[in-house]
């Protein structure tokens, strides 16, 4: 596998402006927070339409701010596990690649703590290392992946969706409930009966 390039856009270098902040890129708030564990989401382009999101948003808008966040979250969410679109994450080549690509600078770049590829989308548990930060961090693991699984598949246009979700860790508590999340999402979906019995996953090296 190649090696992932070494990307040095402006925000690698943010650390030194001093953390913790807030950013966007015109779609998702993103917490910048140096070395505080992070739950990241990023999926398919194709993963969720956004008429989809357009109702959603219109049917909660009249919620309060925080719960009506909490439900669109949880929709999304559910919405992914079932798979839409073309889940070409479904082909092992292209989730063996996003695997290894993940795991490549673990305890250089970042330290990542639970994974999992799911067939439209991919959750990571990781902890940066200064002075790399969260989105530097994100945008290498998806222009790599996009541009290998566009020549593996021989394909173009879009792979993933244009931002992520993330959420920073609170507490122990909640770097608890993160890790057991991710590692059970395949479960939850249906995609298996164990959480160890998906491939792609840290569930399943900690099985081995």
């Amino acid at each position: 596998m190649c090696q992932p390039p070494d990307r040095q856009d402006k925000e690698a270098s943010v650390s030194r402006t001093g953390f913790p902040r807030w950013h966007s890129r015109g779609y998702l708030p993103h917490f910048e927070g140096g070395s505080i564990p992070q739950f990241v989401t990023f999926r398919l382009a194709d993963s969720l339409p956004k008429q989809r999101l357009m109702e959603w948003d219109e049917e909660l808008r009249h919620w309060p701010a925080e719960k009506a966040a909490t439900e669109r979250r949880r929709r999304i969410e559910d919405y992914l596990d079932r798979g839409a679109g073309e889940a070409l994450l479904r082909d092992s080549r292209v989730a063996r690649l996003v695997e290894a690509a993940l795991l490549y600078f673990d305890g250089q770049r970042y330290r990542v703590h639970a994974w999992v590829i799911m067939p439209s989308h991919v959750h990571v548990l990781f902890t940066p290392l200064e002075p790399w930060t969260l989105s530097s961090i994100v945008g290498s693991w998806k222009s790599f992946t996009a541009k290998q699984a566009g020549r593996l598949l021989n394909r173009r246009g879009a792979f993933w969706q244009e931002d992520y979700y993330d959420r920073f860790i609170r507490n122990r508590q909640h770097f608890t409930r993160a890790k057991e999340y991710i590692e059970s999402n395949p479960v939850k979906a249906g995609l298996c009966a164990a959480s160890a019995d998906w491939e792609f996953g840290s569930a399943a090296r900690v099985s081995q």
